[in-house]
This record gives C-alpha cells, sequence and structure tokens, in this order.
C-alpha cells in the first residue's frame, strides 16, 4: 500500500465534544478510521464503547468505499444535551442512501446496516446537497 492509504485529510477537534476526521476514499481509510474512532474513545474515557463504535464505523466506511469515489467523513459527537449518547457520522458524497436488507446466513455481504442497526441505539440516514450521512447512537453506559 501506498502512503495514500494511512493519510487523514483532515482532522477537526472541538471543545472535546465532538471529534471530526476526513479520510481518502483508499481500502486504507477503514484501518485509520478504526484507530481514530479507537483513540478518541479512550481520549473520553469511553473505551468500553469501542469495540462496537470501532466494528460499525468499519462497516460504513467500507460501504463509502464500495458505492463512492471521494472523501468519506468520520464525526463523533458527546450532544453536550445528551450525556449519556454518543452520536456516530459517516458520511460520502454519494447522496443516495444505503438500504437495509434481509440478510441470508450464506451471504457474503450486505450485513454492514443490519449489524448497525442491530447494535445501536438507534440509526438513519440523512442528505444534503454535498452527499449523505449515515449516523447511529451508541448508550454511554453509567
Amino acid at each position: 500500500m501506498g502512503s495514500l492509504a494511512w493519510e487523514v485529510i483532515g482532522v477537526i477537534d472541538t471543545d472535546g465534544h465532538c471529534a471530526e476526521w476526513t479520510f481518502p476514499a483508499d481500502p486504507g481509510a477503514v484501518r485509520t478510521a478504526r484507530a481514530a474512532v479507537r483513540g478518541q474513545l479512550r481520549d473520553w474515557d469511553l473505551e468500553s464503547l469501542g469495540d462496537t463504535a470501532t466494528l460499525l464505523v468499519s462497516e460504513l466506511v467500507t460501504n463509502s468505499l464500495q458505492h463512492a469515489a471521494g472523501p468519506i467523513g468520520v464525526r463523533l459527537l458527546r450532544p453536550e444535551n445528551l450525556p449519556r449518547i454518543l452520536l456516530v457520522e459517516v458520511s460520502d458524497p454519494l447522496p443516495d442512501p444505503p438500504h437495509e436488507h434481509p440478510v441470508r446466513p450464506d451471504d457474503e455481504s450486505g450485513r454492514g446496516l443490519h449489524l448497525v442497526a442491530s447494535a445501536s441505539r438507534r440509526w438513519g440516514t440523512r442528505t444534503d446537497n454535498t452527499g449523505k450521512t449515515v449516523w447511529f447512537e451508541l448508550a454511554v453506559p453509567g
């Protein structure tokens, strides 16, 4: 893999309640996004959410890589008005929202949204003039 595989296009960290990264549409983005999310959760003392959050981010970044050809954004948000919630967003420039479909035991792909739906508190999508965002919420223990 070239150096682009480990590149982060941009990083924003605001007030300790939000962390945001932009990754190139390259297969290395999945690994880099997982590491960024895990590291931020460790910094926020939310390591207990690390496995679930990184699995779901991996699935959504992989979906973006398969269907979109532009930069992929990952954002973690700890809403001040909802302190027991971690909001995670993955965005890309493709405006078409993903659709969850039934998964059969012998299917080799298509489980990403099923995992997001079953492992998160709730999830959804939104579109705007720059593409789409798939988001999910995880309950913060405690």
